[in-house]
Formats: C-alpha cells, structure tokens, sequence
C-alpha cells in the first residue's frame, strides 16, 4: 500500500505539548515513536470501525498544532498528510487485528528510520540536552496521563539512547530514574515532613517506581549504580522514597546502605532521619500509620543484618559493611534516647518524643514476623549490655549514695518501660546471668544497673528468687576469695531489692543478721574474714544513709569474743557519723520505710508532676492507684488561688487519670476540711483541728462511698482505687505516718483472756470490720463470690498492715471467744469470709504468741482463730457450727474455679475438723454413710450460702461432693486423737447433747468410727490397745494444757475438774476392762507377751520426751507430768501395779514397771522420803487383788513384799508412814476374804511400826525391845515414829540399843540425815529444820561415843549391790547431791578425836567440801540459802557461804594433825574436783609429803 510506505524525507516532530499530552517523557529521544505507540494501542487497536480511534487521532493531532503554531518543519506536512491518510482509511476500514499489528509495525519502523534523535532533543528542549529525566513524565497535571503510555516504549528509548551515547542500558536508566527521583524528593515540601513525602510526592514516586521495575524486570536498570547516583544527592533524599524504594523491591535497603562509600556517613545519615522519623510519629499527623511502618521495617532490617546468627562481633578479620551499620545505627539511636533522658528533657521536646517513640520499638509485634530467628533475642541481649555499660562516670560510692533515688517508683518511666520490654524477650535467668556477667566484664552505668534490677524484682515475681541466690553465691565468692567487687555488688543489689516492698525481699535488717548475725553467716566468724567484713563496712561509713549504720549497730554480726575490738571499732565509727548527721541513736527510726513510702512527699511536694507521668499510670497502674493517687488526694483547705499541687490535680482530671467518684470524695473532704473550722471556731479564738473526729470522719466517708460502689455493679473499676483511699485513712486515724512495709514484726503478743484495745484503735477496727461484712452482703447480693473480683483481699491486706493486724486480731478474740453466740448472720458470714482471706495470706502474717503461752510455739493466724472457737458448751457449739459452715461456704464458692491446692491452703485444718466434730456430734443423719445420690448432689451455686438455718446449711455442705473430696485430703482428716482433744472440752452440764445421747454418741464414735477406721484416716485399724493408748496420751496431754488461755487461770489439775473428764476417763475404764477380757485370763491385764503394758510404754515415752536435767523449770515440768500419771493410776484398776497371773502359776507377781517408775521418777518427788497415801493404797489393792487370784495367797504376799525390799523399799518406808491408815484395811480385807492372819511379811511391817512405838513411849529404865529385820525398816519406822512423835530429846532412847542393833542406829541417821535436808528445802516450819539438826546430832553423838563408823554414808554410790545401793532407792537424788550440806551442818558436833582417828575421815571431808563448792557453784544450794535468809533461827546455821567458810578453816586447821594413811587415795579425790580449791590442794599434798607414818585405829566397816 502506498500509504504505507514512508516518505524518504520525512522527519517526524513532535511539540512538546503533545508529548505533554499523552505523558511522553519531553527529553527522550524516543518522544516521537513512543507517543505514536501510546496513541496507536489507545482503546486495544485505534482503527476499530468506530469513529472512537479517529477522534483520538484528531485529538492528538490537535493538540499538537495548538502548542506549536508556526513550528512545522518539513516533516511536518509529510506527517499531516500520513495522519489524514490513516484517519480516512479507518473510516473506511473495519478493524481488521492483522492489519492492525503490521500498521504499527510499518509506523514504527518508519520512525525509526526516518527520525533524528538529535532534531528531537533540540524541538523538545532547545538545545542539546545532556542529562535525562522522567520528572516530566510523573509530574503532569493530568491524574489520568500515565494511564496512557507504555513503559516498553520508555525502555526502547533508553536502549537506543544507550547504544548511540555508547553506555550500558542499565547506568543510563539508573541515571534517569536517581534524577528523577531527586526532583520528586526536592519539590515543595511542607515544613513539618522532614522524612515524608506529601500526597503529591507520592503519587509521583509511585509511577516512577512502576517505570523502575519494568527496566529492572526487563534488565535495564543497574542498581549498583542507582545507589550510587542516590547518595551523591543523599541531601536531598527524604528516608520515605528510600523505604519505598525496598517496599516496591526495586533496590533493597541493605544495598543501599552497603553501596555508600562512607560508612560512618550513611550512619549517621540514617541515625538522622530516624530520630526525625520517630519525632513526626510522636507528632499527631495523618500519616502516623505510614510512619510507624517504615520505622518497624528499618528496625526489622537493622535488627536482621546487624545481629544474624553466624555474625560474630568480635572477630578480628574485615567485618561485611551492613552489619556494622546497622550495628552502628542502632548504637546510635539508643545513646540519643539514653542522653535524652539523662538530660531529663521535658516531655512537649522533640528529644524525648525521638526516645520515647525509639524505645516502642521493643515492642515483641514489632519483631513477630522475625521472631523464628535469634535475632531479635541477640538484640535484646546487646541492648540490655548497651543501657547497663552507658556513659559509665558514677562510681560505686556515688551509687551508694544515690541509690534511694534510683528505685522502681522513681525511675523514668520510660526506661522501666524498655527494661519491662527487654525482660518480656529475655528470661528472667538470662537477665539475672546477664547483669552478672556485665558486672563482671564491663565499667557500668550503676544508675541503670541498679534501675534494671528493680524493675526485674518488681515486675517479674519470678526472678526474685534468682536475685537472692545471686546474692548468695556473690557473698559466698567474696569471702571465699575476699573479692571486694563481689561484696560491693551483693551490698547494692540487695539494698535495691530492699527499696522496693517487703514482698520482693527480706528487709535489710533481715538479710543483714540472716547473712552475719549466727555462726552460719558468711564471715564464718574467722579473723581473716571479720577485717574483710569491718573493712568493708566501714569504708561504707562516709557515704551511705543513717539507716543501714543503724541496722548495723542494732544487729552486729556475731563475733567471738577475742575479735571483739574489731566490732567495736566500727560501732565507733558508725556512732561518730551519725551524730555528724545529727541522728540520735535513741530515736533511729527503727521502722523507717526503704520502699515507697517516701517518693510520695517528693513527687507530690512541690506537686510537680514526675515526667511521663502518663505512661507511668499506664505502665504501673497498681503503683499509681494505690499509693501516688492517695497520697496526692489528701484533703486539705484549698487555697483562693490555686497552687501548684491544684493545677496538678486539674490536670490529671482533664486527662482523665482520676477517677469521678474518688474525685469528687476529695472535693467534698476538702469542703468539709473547709467548713469545720468555721463551724467550731469562736470569735477571737483559733480553731485548732481534731486529731480523732476528723480522720475518723474521713475515713467513714471513704468506707461510705466504698460500699456505694459495691452495691453498683458499674463502679467495679474504682474500687481497688478507693480501698487505696481507705488505707491512707487508716493510717492516718491511727497516726501512722509510715508505710506497713517498714514495720518489722516478727510476733505478735496477744492477750486472749483479757484483750484490750485503745480506744481510737477499737473505733477505727470496728469500722473496717463492719464495713468488710456489709461489703460482703452487698456484693454477694448480686454477684457470687468467685466473680466479686480481688476486693476482699485488698481489703484484708489493709487490716493486716498499718501496724494494725494486732488491734484486729485483739478484736476478733473479743468477738469470737467472748460474743460469738450473740453476733448477727451478716457478722458471722463476714468474719468467717475474713478467716478464709487471713488464711489465704498466712504466710505474709507473723506468728502470734499468746499471753499467757498456751502451746510450746506461736500460732498462725488461722491456728488463733481457731483456737477461738471452742465446743464447750451448747450455745459456743452452735456459734461455732455457723462460723465454720459459712466460711468453708464461702470458700468453696470463692475458689470454686481455681486448684485444689489455693482452696485447701485457704481452709484451716483446725476449722474443718471442728465442722465435722459438730455437725457428726449434733446431728445423728450425718453418722451414716452419704449415699451415691447425697454425695452428687447439686452443683455447687451462690444459692447455697448460709441462712438463717444452720443446721439445713451445715448439712448441705456436708453433702457436697467438693467437701466430701476435701475431707480427703490427709491435712483435714478428723482423726480419733482430734477428736478426743475436742471432745475432753465439752463441759456435760452445759452440753447440747443429754447424758444418755453423750453415751450414745461417744459409742459410735470410739466403736464404730474410730476403732475400725485405718490409720490412715486417722483411726486404730480395730486395735484396742492402741486406742486407750491414744486416748491416755490425750488424756495427759489436757492435763498439761490445763492452765492454758483456753481455761480458767484458778483451774485445779486434780482429776474430773475440768470439763469433759468424767466421760472420757469412763471410756478409758470400760475400755480397759474389754482389753482385759480381749486378752483372756491368761494374760497379764493390758499386756501382750512382748511389750508391758501400754500405760506405763506411754508413761515412758513420754518422759523420755521431757528436758532432762535439775533446773527449776525441768523439775517443775516433771513433777506436774508425775502427778498426772499418778492421776491416771488411780483411776485404773489397781491390777495394773500388780498384775493378776492364773492360779497354777506360783511366780511372783509382776510388779517391775511400777517398781521402775518408783524408783526411776516418783522417789525424786516424794514427800519426806515416801510416795503418798493414794499410790500407796493402790499398790496393796493391787497386791490383795493378786493374792486373791492365787493359789497361796500368803506366799504371793510374802514373796511379793521379799522382792520390794530389795528392788524398791520406798514402797516400804512408804507403807510404814501410813501404817494406821493402811492397817486396819489390810486386816479387814485379808480376814475377809481368807480368814487368817497377815502374812508374815505384812506382820514384819506391824512389827517394825510397835517396835518404833515401844521405843519412844517406853522409859530409860526398861530395855529396849526387839528390833525386827532387817535392821533398815524398823530404822525407817523409828524415823518416821520420832518425826510424829515431836520428841526433844532421844539420846537416852538411842543409848538402850545394845551392841547387836547398832546396825540401826546407822540406818537411823541416814533417814535423819535425809529428814534434816527435807527440812531445809521444804520451807513450812522452820523449827523442824532446828528439831532434825539437834536428832541428827544426838544420832551422831551416840555413834562417835560407841566408835561406830558411820562414814560410809558420804560414799554411797548406786554400782554395785548392798545396803549402799538400796539406801539410794530410798531417798531423792536432789537430796543425795546435797549430802555434803547435810555433812557440814553438823561440823560443830563432830568429834575432834574421831577426826583425827578415823582414816577415812579426811578423805571423806574433803571429798564433801568439794562437792559442796561444786553444789554452790552450780546453784543447787539456792534452795537451802533462800530458806535460811528468810528465817532469823537459821542464821549462820545453813547458809552456804558461811558454811563453806566454815569447812574450809575446818580442813585446814585438821590437815597438820593428820596422819600419814589419812593421806591416801587423795589424789584420786583431788584429781575430780582438786582446781576448786588450789589452796587447800596445795595444803594437802605438801603435808602429804611431809607426814610421818603413825599407828591408827582401824575400826570395822560396815559399808
């Protein structure tokens, strides 16, 4: 076709308007034929039989025309006529797609022939163009011109471009695109973007982009040298372009950064246009959204390259360049924040909106789609390294002194915020290493190493056992190696963990005698180790606060006693400086708070608020609720013109960081505070305030408006900020002007029976009790109690704080021990929720010991409480049974969807058993075993609480299958020994339960309950002998507690006086004798074959148990628990002294485990040297009783009596005493039963009684009778007759017995010897302790003048057998100890003659004079002297001091008179006991040495 063929000197020109109109780029030497392919492909093919395509070629061609009248160069009318021709033709032509692509293809290539590129340039720029630039193509006016171009046209031109100026494709298109972005980044930007682009901008740089990623798809475009040209106009670039570029992936932000030839350049260009970045997101714009995503993306990418997983930061070799800036970026942006804080911008600055928006970048969403690597983990690490090793100048004496001001309430809040961040990354064991390792390798900034670890402690419960074994092992290191860094740290991380609440770390004063106040502490008491310890404390002197010097002088570590100058030195020293402070030691401030107690003067005063104290409220809402809001809300008259502190609150207002109602609670306080002067203020006279009524009326006001708000179901958001108010109130009604975390109380001292409180402290405890029950009421009224939210507990936590937990557990013993019966159901419902709230806190609360002690520890709180409620009568069991049914109802409802474990340690033991003792004691259903169906039940509902009928409600719970599942449980088993405990307290004349119900109910429980039960719920497993045995140990149990706070101060310990006895003591009788009919009569009663019998295993289990030893506390502990096993003998069948055996048995009756109990315990406590009348009756019952199951009866009698003289004759000398008494019931029940005389032995006893009698009544003149033997029982009964009969004088007596009863005369001064040291240590008459002298003395007389030896009685000793031995059995230990006292009380009546005769008697006074020094140092004369300082009669005569004074001139005088045999075996005796007299020793020996041998008088012994 001729039309188609181009005319040979054609030169198409095109205007520049037209290129403008169709979106051609004006300098590209293509603008003729990539506008002539744009207009040829409008509309998918332009000569469509339509008139469409020919008015898009008129149009075209119009506006060519008009924007370039008078420029028609010769090509121009060829073109006119090409255009006329083809825009006939497509009226003619149907559209034909062949036709079509071979026009364009003819066209095109008629242009490419025809056209001069550089005609081209000269029509569309002038002159000759040398750079190219798309900006014309993006920055039309038309919104719709892109749409009409081709991007291959654009990268043909560049082809051809490339090939004529002899250049590669790609530099000339990077070239074109960096110049074009150039200009879209310089075009009239708004002030405020400094790193955006505006909408304009944007549209631009987005179809550039779309131009950039054809070239770069179709492999024209080199990104090497994009970059390049980029940062040769790194000026002019806004960071958004750059993000664009990676979003659209043209070139990745890691190139572009790698590409820079200097690298510190692009870091701190980066750093730059970041921190501007993060200043406009802070800045409220619209386009915050774009914003915050470039910066996620440039943190995520930095975070990638620079902490990748085979990087190694400290390699030596030539590091890669993208690692080290994205390292050197980020390094960069948290020194900026970290200075930005330090300097303390303020918060409208551009710096600290920069910090604040850098640090939300630790948020975790920022790294979640990163989180699978360890990058961002590494990341956190090296920050975490960064904070801690920041501008390092404070030394550790600065940390010491500024610590206080670096805890967690005091800390930016900023930083707590990205420590809080860091941790939420890192694990508590990873920051705890960390910080250990930073300290150990790196200077650090102690600022934040000390604020790092209080916002590890705080907010992170579970690192705070971390810490403290980190203390630990750095305590243990600095002692090990005495490393003084190790100490410096332990000191500053515990003193930081101690500036935060009590409930993060032990106290200071704790930790500090925990760590060296006991031989386990640290400094292990070694020298070495204590000047470490001094050392280092007393550096410390200059720099830190009074309080810890305090702690140190009140709780100094333990040292001995040679390194005690040391201690000195440095309580010296700390004295010396605090009075340099001016704190006085009397007034030290023994409570004073570390915690938070006083950030609250400093950032309430000058009511300045703390910077950020918006993202603090937020960050630490229990902080800023619980105690800055109180604090800041204390009513006061408000000013006229409002100051500082009311513009404050104001605005806190308008942010709406106060709650309405607690506001307007202050306003109104501040109204009365207002009005209350003017109303009690007279005419001249200044109003001075109340120091009571107001704070009591503030705090009913704040109590008022905390119950409105439990009964609005939609305040439930202010209450824990008004319970905060309440404990403010509080502690202000009972002037406290400290914190209950500086209050250290290890126990609590309580008086049970008779509680008293203070007036203001009843007031204020009353208020809080009623308001917690009727809180109780109106939050259960429509809510239950496991959605009530933590209110109850907040409100508990006040009343066990404050100092007030004592005045409220004074209180509660009021209530429940005194008006239990009489309290309200409200009250019972919310005392028993109180308990169940004091229980769940237990381990929180100090132990309480009660006044006068009852147990042998301090109780828990629950354990008070339920010591409280007691069983004794009808109306306490009835109180009692309502307060147990609503607490664990409460309980099970409260904790009904949370473990077993939280309800169990809520629940007292103590309380649950005392529900089943009640509930199976009253009523008689719950006995029976609950079937399937009671045991389901319903479920457990709200429903359910208490009402008005208890005993519906206790049943109720009974039947729930919660409760039967908790009764379980090992902790909560009522077992046959509780149950005894509690049963023992019921009082039968005041019981619920008649006498025949009693029994009845005691049957069930020991037979049918108790006794099958296994031992694994508490029973006996079907053993009646471990039954009474449980039951006797109970039994002496009671006793021993009978004087406890649970009873009557005046209660009597005699048997059946308290409550409950009777019954129970019949049940261990009836029991008895089925154990006796259990076994059969072949069996001795109570006894297997193996063991004796269960009564005394109890007995000697249970002394075995006691303290051993003569002190007056053991004794008195020992001699009550005798009494009480005598107590128990007497009840039981008196068998058990004296078993039975069967008939065709001629053996002795076992009497041994009596006889050891005797022997071993009740001699030492018996009364002149017999058991008393009781006992001694029982035993002959006992004995009667054998006789009358044997054979031969006298034999068994005789036998029986025979084996007593030997193995216990106190049981003798005992019945001798109470002969008169005893007599005429053996007589009568032995002629009764056997119609005979006495047995022989018993005759003996008769004897030996008449012959005392005849004795003394008889006349000098008449002849002494008959002594029966043995010699020792009638000297027993003599004794005992002369202590009745009173006789002054009984030398003439004594002179009658011949030469064959001497033998008594020497038995009978050992009694008189044991009746005289009775008569000192029982302090009833003192003129028996002058008649026993004078008998001993006469005694002792008569033995001299007959020359018998009697000095075998001072060296008695229990090995052995013989009369010396069996002495011993017969008198107490104490009063054998104090024989030497016994032996120089009669030092006057001793004769000179004899003493210098006899040979053993200086050994034997020597032997006595050391013991009796040994006696007096010991203490064991206190008796003796305190007797005889009280009576004027026994001056001189019993005094120790005088009385060794006197031994001792005695000895010496005697030791030159001596013989040589007086002499030997001395040194044995000075070899014990010789140091207490060095004199008298050195006075011995040396007259031993020089004494000749002399004939001495050697007189028969009979010892």
């Amino acid at each position: 076709m001729q039309a188609e063929t181009p005319h040979p000197h054609w030169t198409p020109t095109l205007s520049k308007g037209l290129a403008h109109s169709v979106g051609l780029v004006t300098s590209s030497p293509f603008s003729g034929f990539f506008w002539l392919n744009v207009v040829l492909d409008e509309q998918h093919g332009p000569w469509a039989a339509s008139d469409k395509g020919a008015t898009s070629w008129r149009w075209a061609w119009h506006r060519h025309r008009t924007a370039h009248v008078g420029r028609e160069p010769e090509c121009c009318s060829f073109l006119k006529r090409t255009f006329s021709l083809l825009a006939g033709r497509v009226e003619r032509q149907r559209h034909n797609p062949e036709r079509q692509q071979r026009l364009q293809e003819s066209a095109v290539h008629l242009l490419r022939s025809r056209q001069s590129l550089n005609d081209l340039l000269l029509e569309v720029e002038g002159p000759p163009c040398k750079k190219l630039c798309l900006s014309k193509l993006i920055g039309c006016d038309s919104p719709e011109a892109y749409t009409n171009h081709s991007s291959s046209f654009i990268g043909s031109a560049l082809q051809d471009q490339a090939l004529k100026l002899g250049v590669p494709v790609g530099i000339l298109s990077a070239r074109v695109v960096a110049s074009s972005l150039e200009q879209v980044c310089e075009a009239a930007a708004e002030p405020h973007h400094l790193v955006l682009l505006n909408p304009e901008q944007r549209e631009k740089l987005s179809s550039l982009l779309e131009i950039a990623q054809y070239l770069l798809a179709h492999s024209m475009f080199s990104r090497l040298s994009f970059c390049q040209e980029l940062w040769k106009v790194q000026n002019s670039l806004l960071l958004e372009a750059l993000w664009r570029l990676d979003a659209q992936r043209v070139v990745s932000l890691q190139e572009l950064l790698e590409s820079h030839p200097d690298m510190q350049a692009v870091v701190a260009w980066l750093s730059r246009n970041l921190c501007l970045l993060c200043e406009q997101i802070e800045t409220s714009c619209q386009y915050t959204d774009i914003a915050r995503t470039m910066l996620a993306d440039f943190v995520r990418m930095l975070v990638l390259s620079g902490f990748q997983k085979d990087s190694d930061l400290r390699r030596t070799v030539e590091p890669e360049r993208m690692p080290q800036v994205a390292l050197g970026v980020l390094q960069r942006m948290l020194i900026f924040a970290l200075d930005a804080l330090a300097a303390g911008v303020q918060e409208e600055s551009s710096s600290h909106k920069a910090a604040q928006c850098w640090f939300s970048v630790f948020s975790g969403h920022t790294y979640s789609s990163i989180i699978s690597t360890d990058s961002p983990k590494r990341f956190f690490s090296h920050t975490l390294t960064q904070i801690l090793t920041h501008n390092p100048v404070l030394k550790v004496s600065d940390a010491i002194q500024m610590q206080r001001d670096w805890s967690f309430a005091r800390t930016h809040p900023l930083l707590s915020t990205l420590f809080c961040r860091l941790f939420v990354m890192l694990s508590p064991e990873e920051v705890v290493g960390h910080l250990q390792e930073v300290l150990e390798t790196h200077e650090v900034n102690w600022q934040h190493v000390l604020c790092c670890l209080s916002v590890l402690v705080v907010c992170f419960p579970e690192a705070q056992q971390l810490v403290k074994d980190w203390v630990a092992h750095l305590m243990a290191h600095a002692f090990e190696s005495y490393h003084l860094d190790s100490m410096v740290t332990a000191f500053l991380v515990v003193r930081q963990a101690v500036l935060e609440s009590p409930s993060v770390f032990l106290s200071y004063a704790d930790w500090f005698k925990a760590s060296f106040g006991s031989t386990r502490g640290y400094h292990g008491c070694s020298k070495k180790a204590l000047v470490f310890l001094f050392k280092f404390l007393s550096d410390l002197v200059p720099f830190e606060a009074p309080w810890y010097m305090q702690v140190h002088i009140l709780h100094p570590p333990l040292v001995p006693s040679k390194y005690r100058s040391l201690l000195t030195d440095y309580v010296s020293l700390a004295k010396t400086r605090l009075a340099d402070l001016q704190v006085s030691m009397e007034n030290m401030g023994l409570y004073k708070d570390l915690s938070s107690a006083g950030d609250m003067t400093e950032v309430t005063s000058p009511w300045a608020g703390p910077e950020g104290l918006t993202q603090h409220s937020i960050f630490r809402r229990s902080y800023y609720v619980t105690h800055f809001l109180p604090a800041l809300l204390t009513p006061r008259v408000l000013p006229k013109v409002p100051d500082a502190r009311v513009a404050f609150i104001e605005s806190l207002k308008r942010a709406n960081k106060i709650p309405p109602s607690l506001y307007s609670m202050y306003c109104h306080a501040c109204s009365t505070a207002e009005e209350k002067p003017l109303e009690d203020t007279a005419p001249g006279i200044r109003a001075e305030p109340s120091c009571a009524e107001a704070p009591l009326g503030l705090l009913t006001a704040a109590l008022g408006e905390l119950r409105a708000s439990m009964a609005n179901p939609t305040q439930s958001d202010v209450i824990s900020v008004q319970i905060a108010m309440i404990s403010a109130r509080v502690r202000a009604a009972l002037g406290h002007s400290e914190d209950d975390g500086s209050f250290e109380m290890s126990k609590i001292q309580l008086s049970v029976l008779a509680p008293k409180l203070e007036q203001q402290e009843q007031k204020v405890v009353d208020l809080l009790l009623t308001s917690f029950c009727q809180n109780l009421m109106a939050a259960s009224s429509f809510t239950p109690p496991e959605r009530q939210g933590p209110w109850a507990a907040l409100f508990v936590r006040i009343m066990c704080g404050h100092r007030l937990l004592p005045a409220v557990l004074t209180r509660l013993c009021q209530l429940l021990r005194q008006q239990g019966p009489s309290l309200s159901v409200p009250q019972v419902l919310g005392l028993a929720a109180l308990a169940i709230h004091l229980g769940e806190s237990r381990s929180a609360l100090p132990e309480v010991e009660v006044d006068p002690p009852a147990p042998a520890r301090g109780l828990t709180v629950p354990e008070l409480l339920d010591s409280l409620l007691t069983c004794s009568t009808r109306e306490s069991s009835l109180f009692c049974l309502r307060f147990c049914t609503a607490a664990i109802s409460y309980s099970l409802c409260k904790f009904s969807s949370q473990k077993n474990d939280i309800l169990y340690s809520c629940l007292s033991p103590g309380l649950v058993k005392k529900f089943q003792f009640i509930v199976l004691r009253l009523f008689s259903e719950a006995r029976e075993p609950l079937s399937q169906e009671d045991a389901a039940g319903l479920p457990w509902r709200p429903t359910l609480l208490p009402s008005a009928d208890w005993q519906r409600a206790a049943l109720s719970v009974w039947r729930q299958r919660t409760f039967q599942e908790l009764l379980r449980e090992k902790d909560f088993h009522l077992t046959y020994r509780d149950w005894l405990q509690l049963e023992l307290d019921v009082q039968p004349e005041a019981d619920g339960l008649s006498d025949t119900e009693r029994w009845d109910f005691h049957q069930w429980a020991i037979h049918e309950h108790f006794l099958p039960a296994p031992a694994a719920s508490g029973g006996c497993e079907g053993d009646l002998e471990a039954a009474c045995t449980v039951l006797v140990d109970v039994l002496l149990d009671f006793y021993q507690s009978s004087r406890s706070y649970d009873h009557s101060e005046s209660s009597d310990l005699v048997l059946g006086s308290r409550t409950g006895n009777r019954d129970i003591l019949c049940r261990l009788q009836e029991m008895a004798v089925e154990l006796e009919l259990e076994q059969g009569p072949g069996a001795p009663h109570g006894r297997s074959p193996s063991q004796g019998h269960f009564l005394f295993g109890v007995f000697r289990r249970r002394l075995q148990a006691l303290a051993s030893g003569w002190g007056v506390a053991a004794s008195l502990q020992r001699q009550r628990e005798l009494l009480m096993y005598k107590r128990i003998l007497l009840c039981m069948p008196p068998s058990v002294l004296v078993s039975s055996f069967q008939a065709r048995q001629p053996t002795t009756p076992s009497c041994e485990e009596f006889f050891h109990l005797v022997n071993s315990e009740l001699r030492n406590f018996s009364h002149g040297g017999v058991l008393t009348h009781d006992i001694t009756i029982h035993f002959f019952r006992g004995l009667l009783n054998a006789c009358l199951h044997s054979r031969d009866p006298s034999l068994t009698a005789n036998m029986t009596l025979t084996e007593c003289q030997t193995k216990c004759p106190l049981i003798l000398t005992s019945a001798l005493m109470w002969w008169p008494r005893l007599e005429p019931v053996l007589c009568s029940w032995w002629r009764k039963h056997f119609q005979t005389l006495l047995p022989q032995e018993l005759q003996r006893l008769q004897e030996a009684r008449q012959f005392a009698s005849d004795f003394l009544t008889s006349s000098t003149a008449s002849p002494a009778p008959d002594a029966p033997n043995p010699a020792w029982v009638s000297a027993a009964a003599l004794h005992l007759m002369i202590q009745q009969v009173g006789k002054e004088s009984i030398r003439r007596q004594l002179e009658k017995l011949d030469c064959e009863r001497e033998q008594v005369l020497v038995f009978l001064f050992f009694f008189s010897l044991m009746g005289l040291l009775s008569s000192h240590l029982t302090p009833n008459d003192t003129v028996d302790s002058l008649k026993t002298t004078e008998v001993c003395a006469e005694i002792l007389t008569c033995l001299e003048k007959r020359k018998i030896s009697w000095l075998g009685l001072f060296e008695l000793t229990k090995t052995g057998a013989g009369l010396g031995q069996l002495l011993l059995r017969m008198a107490p230990d104490q009063h054998t100890r104090l024989l030497p006292f016994a032996f120089y009380s009669l030092l006057s009546y001793f004769d000179e003659d004899t003493a210098v005769r006899e040979e053993a008697f200086l050994r034997v006074a020597v032997n006595m004079y050391l013991k009796l020094i040994q006696l007096f140092v010991a203490g064991e004369t206190c008796a003796v002297s305190a007797l005889t300082g009280r009576s004027p009669e026994l001056q001189g005569q019993g005094n120790p001091v005088e009385l060794i004074t006197k031994a001792r001139l005695f000895l010496l005088q005697l030791i030159p008179r001596c013989p040589k045999n007086s002499f030997s075996n001395m040194a044995e005796v000075l070899a014990d006991c010789g140091d207490s007299d060095p004199e008298l020793s050195a006075a011995l020996l040396s007259r031993q040495q020089d004494v000749p041998d002399a004939d001495m008088y050697q007189e028969p012994r009979l010892f």
